[in-house]
């Protein structure tokens, strides 16, 4: 990323490719889970749907106010998203959409070049789809 070892751009980007573990954007390769939010891309811990968690989604917690949605790539195949989690981010307007990991690019990318306050949690995949 732009500072080594801090895994984070200080500016939201749109993705250009994701698979074999990561992500490209803004001509950089991020390796590993990628959050996507108006304050920049940061490195994110979760690996797996199930690690998903409030610790870890706190940066989106901290920018509610300039989110509308919020994007889950769950990996490879759509599971199940805590509700408990859906409804706190539900009480600060945000409306969460957890999907596989490529719908969740794909439609990012959309919502981002239509200026809208749109907001991403990625889980990286080995494979695109």
């Amino acid at each position: 990323m732009a500072e080594p070892g801090a895994g984070f751009y200080p500016y939201q980007a749109p993705i250009d490719a994701y698979g074999n573990g990561g992500f490209r954007f803004a001509d950089m390769s991020h390796r590993g889970s990628l959050l996507c939010l108006p304050t920049g891309m940061h490195a994110w811990a979760a690996s797996g749907p199930g690690e998903i968690t409030r610790d870890n989604l706190q940066p989106a917690f901290d920018a509610a106010n300039e989110i509308d949605v919020l994007l889950v790539g769950l990996g490879t195949d759509i599971a199940g998203f805590d509700p408990e989690l859906r409804a706190a981010l539900r009480e600060r307007q945000i409306i969460v959409e957890a999907v596989a990991t490529g719908g969740a690019v794909r439609t990012y990318n959309i919502l981002l070049g239509e200026k809208r306050a749109v907001a991403a949690a990625l889980i990286a995949v080995d494979r695109a789809k």
